[in-house]
C-alpha cells in the first residue's frame, strides 16, 4: 500500500549554526565533544512539558501491491501520558533524538482506488506505544515508531484481505520535521513491513507497503506557541 497526503506542505529543511571566535586559541574538542559531533548535536524539543496534537493536513495515502487506500481523516490527540513534550531537561537529547510516546493515531473515511471495494483501519497499542522520535539536524528528522500488529487495513468487497503493518517487529517510518506555526511532520512514500492474509484476489505476495501524509503539529497548550526543534 502507499501512503500520501494529497495538497500537504512541502518539506523545509532546518539548520543550525555554530559561531566561531576567530581571536580566541583553538581549544582541544573533548572526547564527549567530538561524540555529540558525530552524532548531530544537541536536540531539544519546546516548550518543554506542552502538549500537542496532530492532524493530517490532506488525504493519507497507503497502498499495498495493486489496492491504493485514501484516507481523508487521520489524527493523534493528547491522552495521559501521550502527546507531551518531555519536562525539562527529558526535552534535550545531547548528541541524540527526543522521543515522545502519541496517542494511538485513527484512521478515518477510507476509500479505495478499486470499484466494489470497501476499506477500514483500525489501529492498536497493546503490543506496545506508538511514539516519535525528532532529531535536529539539515533537515530536521522525525522517526514514527508503528508496534507490532498496531496498524490493521481490512477491505470487502470485490476481494476481502486484511493487511497488518509491522507484523513481526516494530517498525521505523522515516519522516522529516519542519518548524513552524504550526510544524509540520512529512512523509513520504515510506516503505512499511506488512503481511496480507485473504482470499484468492489479495496480494498475499507483497510484502512491502507505502505511506505518505503530512501532519500539523499544534500546541493544544497553548495555541499561541508552537511545538518547535531545534539545537
Amino acid at each position: 500500500m502507499s501512503f500520501r497526503s494529497r495538497g500537504a506542505r512541502g518539506v523545509a529543511a532546518v539548520a543550525c549554526a555554530g559561531a566561531v571566535v576567530a581571536a580566541l586559541p583553538p581549544v582541544q574538542a573533548s572526547a564527549a565533544d567530538r561524540a555529540r559531533a558525530a552524532a548531530g548535536g544537541a536536540t531539544s524539543v519546546s516548550p518543554a512539558g506542552h502538549r500537542f496534537s496532530a492532524v493530517a493536513d490532506g488525504s493519507v495515502v497507503f497502498s499495498a501491491g495493486p489496492v491504493t487506500v485514501t484516507c481523508a481523516l487521520s489524527r493523534s490527540l493528547p491522552v495521559p501520558g501521550r502527546n507531551t513534550v518531555p519536562a525539562a531537561p527529558g526535552n534535550t537529547g545531547a548528541g541524540g533524538a527526543v522521543s515522545m510516546d502519541i496517542g494511538t493515531p485513527s484512521f478515518e473515511s477510507c476509500t479505495t482506488d478499486a470499484p466494489g471495494l470497501k476499506a477500514g483501519i483500525t489501529t492498536d497499542d497493546s503490543a506496545g506505544a506508538w511514539s516519535i522520535a525528532v532529531r535536529n539536524g539539515t533537515p530536521v528528522t522525525a522517526g514514527l515508531t508503528m508496534p507490532v500488529a498496531g496498524f490493521k487495513l481490512t477491505t470487502k468487497g470485490l476481494a476481502s484481505c486484511t493487511v497488518t503493518a509491522a507484523p513481526v517487529s516494530p517498525a521505523a517510518l522515516a519522516g522529516t520535521w519542519t518548524n513552524g506555526k504550526p510544524s509540520t511532520v512529512t512523509f513520504s512514500e515510506v516503505h512499511v513491513p506488512v503481511k496480507i492474509e485473504g482470499g484468492f484476489f489479495c496480494p498475499k505476495s507483497v510484502t512491502t507497503a507505502t505511506f505518505s501524509a503530512t501532519y500539523t503539529i499544534t500546541d493544544t497548550s497553548d495555541p499561541g506557541a508552537s511545538i518547535t526543534v531545534s539545537g
